[in-house]
Formats: structure tokens, C-alpha cells, sequence
């Protein structure tokens, strides 16, 4: 099971692709299991050299009761001390955004594909919007011709 996060590549140019894991607790795992998960207006900060996950959505769990979670509270990610640097140069000197492109799991454990990108002008979702109606054309002529 994948989680998406189609408007990134729409509005950021991906320069960069780390895998990190995600601190979380017992009612938010099983509602991401369920699919009740959003991730489509989260973007990631740097904290005190430790990177969080912001205005994730994950729905609170229906047998979760008293346990429950907040829906869409700041979650800790899980990576390497010197990858950490690496996306402190990326986002204050390049002024780059981290962007998490999807969710999945890996051997049982939820991973977030996190991405360090720049954003998009008007003009560059035009061209990307041509070259994507480009392909289907060709795509739409190939199986017609086939």
C-alpha cells in the first residue's frame, strides 16, 4: 500500500530523495494501514538539528477511543545525523522546501519518501502540463496503430 502525493511533482522540481522513518503511535499506524492518511499539504522544518513532518493528516482510528491522536500534530522524522546537515545546507542556503512524496512500507515499517525541492513558476506547470498531453497523444496514436 502507497500513499501519494501527486501535487508534488506538479508544483516542485524534485531535486533530491531521502528515506526516512516516522515516529508514531499505535492508533496512527493502524489508521495509515486502513488508508485514512493524507499527505498532500504536508512539507517538512528542521528543529533543533531533528526534522518534523508538518500538517500530516491521519485520521483518528475508529476502535481508538480514549488513545486517539491528534489529526494532524507536528511528527518526528527518522534519519542520519550527517543527511540531516545535508537538508539544513539544502533548505537555508539554497532555499529549498522538503516536500514528502509518498508513504510506504517497508519489512512492516512505514517509510516517508521525502523530497528536497524547488518550486515551480506558472510557466514551468504550463510546459510540464504540454509534455504530459504530448505523451498521452503518442501513447493514444502508438495503441492505434497497433
Amino acid at each position: 500500500m502507497e500513499i501519494l502525493n501527486r501535487k508534488a511533482k506538479h508544483d516542485y522540481f524534485i531535486e533530491d530523495i531521502y528515506e526516512a522513518g516516522i515516529v508514531l503511535t499505535g492508533t496512527e499506524i493502524k489508521s495509515i494501514r486502513n488508508g485514512d492518511c493524507n499527505i498532500k499539504d504536508c512539507y517538512g522544518i528542521i528543529r533543533n538539528h531533528e526534522v518534523y513532518l508538518l500538517n500530516m493528516y491521519v485520521a483518528p482510528y475508529k476502535e481508538g477511543n480514549l488513545f486517539n491522536h491528534d489529526e494532524t500534530r507536528s511528527r518526528k522524522l527518522l534519519l542520519h545525523k550527517k543527511q540531516i546537515r545535508k537538508l539544513e545546507d539544502a533548505i537555508q542556503v539554497k532555499g529549498l522546501t522538503l516536500v514528502p512524496i509518498k508513504l510506504y512500507f517497508k519489512n512492516n515499517i512505514l517509510k516517508v519518501s521525502l523530497g528536497v525541492c524547488r518550486g515551480k513558476k506558472d510557466y514551468d506547470k504550463r510546459e510540464s502540463i504540454k509534455e504530459r498531453d504530448m505523451k498521452r497523444e503518442i501513447l493514444k496514436d502508438i495503441k492505434k496503430y497497433n
